[in-house]
């Protein structure tokens, strides 16, 4: 379909304002984190790397960073190994409620984060009576995590089929060497798509966190929010949101590219 001039300038214009739109309150909190000001304030008065230099000193935001960075990578390798188990479940059987099973497996990603928040809070403490700290808080990450793993890996195995599978038994290689020499091969640039999408959705996760983390577990997110309106806090807070913005970035951009180039 080819479009006149005018539809292009339209069609144009309503893009550039949607992404300024989107990217221009991302970019003030860039050029805050450099200001001279104390406060969020806009225009920046000045020019300075001052709170980068304390952001990297504050041992409450590089402890919440570490919390972060832990909770995120023990929720990612919970999910590739529960949503890949799922995935093979999921396409290569067939049993009584596998469209239900299949809807509940996606089911917590699509839940509003207070309601995944509030159930899980309600578990953990009324009825398991498990105290809130670090399991919790990887418990309640890997349950939404899960489901961006079984998707990539779902969506592969649909792709690739079993004949190559089914060639390789045939020719006489038992399970594990049929899936190490060929369905691993076929999934693994899946496998770390959703496992790179999984990180970035634990780290910068708040919602869930914070009806799950109890009062011994900080991670980023929330140190960002109990420091914001905090007396000369906010440049730090403003040099830790593009530290997030940074890390969430670079997986998503990584995990976009290998599902396009898988795509070609």
């Amino acid at each position: 379909m080819r479009l006149s001039l005018p539809s292009k300038i339209l069609l144009w214009g309503a893009t550039a304002l949607t992404l300024a739109f989107i990217y221009t309150p991302i970019l003030v909190v860039v050029l805050n984190s450099f200001s001279t000001s104390k406060t969020l304030s806009w225009p920046p008065p000045g020019f300075t790397t001052e709170w980068w230099a304390k952001a990297f000193s504050n041992a409450g935001a590089m402890s919440a960073v570490t919390t972060s960075l832990i909770v995120a990578l023990a929720s990612t390798v919970i999910a590739l190994l529960l949503g890949t188990a799922l995935s093979f479940a999921l396409h290569r059987f067939d049993f009584f409620g596998k469209s239900t099973v299949n809807l509940l497996v996606v089911l917590p990603i699509a839940l509003p984060g207070i309601v995944t928040g509030i159930a899980l809070n309600n578990a953990f403490r009324t009825m398991l009576d498990i105290q809130l700290g670090w399991f919790t808080i990887i418990v309640a990450h890997g349950t939404f995590c899960v489901v961006t793993v079984f998707n990539n890996v779902f969506a592969r195995l649909r792709r690739v089929g079993t004949s190559l599978e089914e060639a390789s038994s045939d020719l006489g290689a038992g399970i594990w060497t049929t899936f190490r020499l060929v369905t691993f091969p076929q999934i693994r640039s899946a496998l770390f798509a959703g496992g790179l999408l999984s990180f970035a959705l634990s780290f910068d996760e708040i919602i869930v966190t914070t009806f799950t983390a109890g009062s011994g577990v900080q991670t980023l997110p929330i140190y960002i929010l109990e420091n914001m309106f905090r007396p000369n806090q906010a440049p730090i807070v403003a040099v830790i949101a593009v530290v997030m913005i940074l890390i969430a970035i670079v997986p998503i951009y990584i995990a976009q590219r290998l599902t396009s180039s898988d795509n070609r």
